[in-house]
């Protein structure tokens, strides 16, 4: 598992997530050829991807995100947002990830949010900006956190490119590898970051999988003091603006209409306090206008 996980780490070097830069990669070749030698020649075939491999997939995902858009140098709200992402998803059924959770915000008035796997989850401004305080806020974050704890994203990795993965490794030798299986492997992994690009940002989950991440947020909203009637109240604010039918966030999501249908019955009594509420509210306000 450790010899795949460095082979993903370098075949994905030059995807690196650092503040708004990508690092290259040199010679692939060399690279790999380095890591093998001091990793075990074997491989078990047919696993799932670990979370360190995860990681590092979700790493170049992000590398590709910022391609298309610019992160925001507003540090005070960077800073805020990391608060009220951290604080949410230490009440998920996953509060630690291989690499931690990160939230960057994205300069652009797009409605958006995106979960990289591994833990790396963009939002966008026009996205904070059309939430109405902290706690709808949170919500959002908590159904991208959501995404990460069920591994949607990794899970758009076709099947067969991560088995043809493992069949390469885990029948050549770490000192042997050809010109030719360097560039399958290569291939693999540039095809497995792709198929996660287009699902997150492109194709958008399945319905299912929405209606989960929702359902989860009620939970995580609920735990960690959160009132979570709120994500409620947020989709309810795009339908009145008339967004459901825009770009965006709802672009790669069910409807809001039917978002908030599935809701319908299962949102949780809220147990938090009003006075706190009106604290995260003023706070909100500080960071966001």
């Amino acid at each position: 598992m450790r010899k795949i996980a460095l082979l993903v780490y370098f075949i994905l070097l030059h995807f690196t997530f650092s503040g708004c830069e990508t690092v290259g990669f040199g010679n692939i070749s060399s690279h790999i050829s380095t890591a093998m030698t001091v990793v075990d020649s074997t491989s078990k075939a047919a696993r799932p991807i670990s979370d360190e491999e995860e990681y590092y997939v979700g790493r170049a995902v992000a590398a590709k995100i910022l391609g298309s858009y610019r992160l925001s140098n507003d540090m005070g709200m960077t800073g805020y947002v990391n608060l009220v992402g951290k604080t949410v998803s230490l009440s998920s059924n996953k509060p630690f990830t291989y690499g931690g959770y990160h939230f960057a915000v994205l300069e652009t008035e797009e409605l958006n949010a995106f979960a990289c796997p591994g833990g790396i989850i963009f939002i966008t401004s026009g996205m904070i900006k059309a939430t109405a305080n902290e706690d709808e806020l949170a919500a959002v974050l908590a159904h991208e956190v959501m995404h990460v704890v069920k591994r949607d994203g990794i899970a758009a990795i076709k099947s067969a490119r991560w088995t043809e993965a493992l069949t390469v490794i885990g029948t050549t030798a770490a000192r042997n590898y050809s010109s030719a299986e360097v560039s399958q492997l290569v291939k693999i992994f540039e095809g497995s970051i792709e198929d996660v690009f287009k699902t997150i940002v492109v194709n958008g989950y399945s319905r299912s999988q929405e209606y989960a991440a929702d359902e989860g947020a009620l939970q995580i909203l609920v735990r960690s003091g959160y009132d979570p009637s709120a994500l409620n109240g947020f989709l309810r604010n795009l339908a009145g603006k008339g967004k459901s039918s825009s770009g965006g966030i709802v672009a790669t999501h069910p409807g809001t209409s039917d978002r908030i249908a599935n809701l319908s019955g299962k949102t949780p009594p809220s147990k938090a306090d009003p006075t706190a509420i009106g604290m995260r509210t003023a706070r909100f306000n500080k960071f966001i206008y």
